[in-house]
């Protein structure tokens, strides 16, 4: 499935943002002097696809479509996927960091692994990057910066409302969702989960918070991404979870055609790292 939005010629005040993910991709640049969205791109695949098929669908992205060849200031690229495991500062060595994925995922000979320093944070995110698909944005602007797109949404958890309170949010992609689960200062949860049926779209939020000994009924669940009030999924979260949130996403100097509330919390990772 493909979506597209576009307002805007060349501009060379143009930031883009850049997800990956192994069973889509999408891009999205913003006006770096009007803050305002200039183009969203979303396409979800039929299935999950290998870094090296994804790579073959982004060259075949920048021969096709004409906004991907607008020069661009800045270059942000997002990587989303479930490779990766936070790791307390204190704790942290980066001559070790494949270590610290060992114990939840295979990690090959030829993977690099890479970290990010949370903002503010005592944190390190460690995961793998791909490399092919960081060379090809090398070779194609230069210098750019990656991240792990769990980064982006831990920084986020932790500015909701009050800090002693315990908060949590869920970002749903097609087919999988990120859960970050913060009280106070702490992290006490984060990791992705992917699904085929409404039902397992429940369970892993239900057995999750049975393992934290929270209770559903007095959570404040935000929502972000492709998650609607009329979808399976939304009704079956409220039959457990009563607070539910649309995280409220505020960005100043918005273009009237991206004015869009869905549209804005499906990109909210990437309109973050833009700013």
């Amino acid at each position: 499935m493909e979506k597209e939005e576009s307002s805007k010629e060349n501009n060379s005040n143009l930031k883009m943002s850049i997800q990956v993910r192994l069973n889509g991709l999408s891009f999205c640049t913003r006006d770096s002097t009007t803050g305002e969205i200039t183009w969203y791109y979303n396409e979800d695949f039929n299935k999950e696809y290998n870094p090296v098929k994804i790579l073959q669908h982004i060259e075949k992205l920048y021969n096709t479509v004409e906004q991907l060849n607008f020069p661009v200031r800045d270059v942000n690229l997002l990587f989303s996927h479930d490779l990766y495991t936070f790791v307390p500062k204190e704790f942290f060595v980066e001559d070790e960091a494949s270590t610290y994925l060992k114990f939840s995922t295979k990690i090959l000979k030829t993977d690099v692994v890479a970290h990010d320093h949370l903002e503010d944070r005592e944190l390190v995110n460690v995961y793998i990057p791909y490399t092919n698909i960081n060379n090809f944005f090398f070779e194609k602007y230069g210098e750019f910066e990656f991240r792990h797109s769990s980064s982006v949404l831990v920084e986020e958890a932790f500015k909701i409302g009050e800090n002693k309170s315990t908060k949590a949010i869920l970002n749903s992609f097609k087919g999988y969702y990120d859960l970050v689960i913060v009280k106070g200062n702490d992290l006490l949860f984060c990791n992705t989960f992917t699904y085929d049926t409404k039902e397992d779209f429940i369970y892993y939020l239900l057995f999750t918070l049975e393992q934290l000994k929270l209770e559903p009924e007095s959570l404040d669940l935000y929502l972000l991404g492709n998650i609607t009030e009329d979808s399976p999924n939304y009704k079956i979260l409220y039959t457990y979870v009563k607070y539910l949130h649309f995280l409220e996403v505020p960005f100043s100097g918005q273009n009237e055609k991206f004015n869009n509330p869905l549209l804005v919390r499906e990109a909210f990772l990437q309109l973050k790292s833009l700013e």
